[in-house]
């Protein structure tokens, strides 16, 4: 019964926030600008530019991630099935 009210709340949120949102965004009168200010092609530019290091950089980091748990996760399965292997370990008389 409680995920069933969690959805409703989120529904009724999200109902809520789209009703009203318009009105709050054009209640004040900023002449066009957005909340950055004036855009001209020299700030599109750098924009640009961040959100194309920005992509290979998460990438990369990403991948070295899951490269180390990958190593991790080998290691462990090496480390099972060497216990497995050995007498010592499998307990009992």
């Amino acid at each position: 019964m409680r995920p069933a009210r969690i959805i409703i709340a989120l529904l009724a949120l999200t109902a809520f926030l789209l009703t009203f949102a318009p009105v709050a965004l054009a209640a004040r009168d900023t002449g066009g600008q957005g909340w950055y200010g004036e855009t001209d092609d020299k700030v599109i530019t750098n924009a640009m530019f961040i959100t194309i290091a920005f992509f290979p950089t998460v990438i990369v980091i990403l991948s070295l991630l899951q490269s180390r748990l990958e190593k991790r996760r080998h290691a462990r399965m090496s480390a099972q099935k060497a216990r497995a292997a050995n007498a010592d370990w499998r307990g009992g008389w």
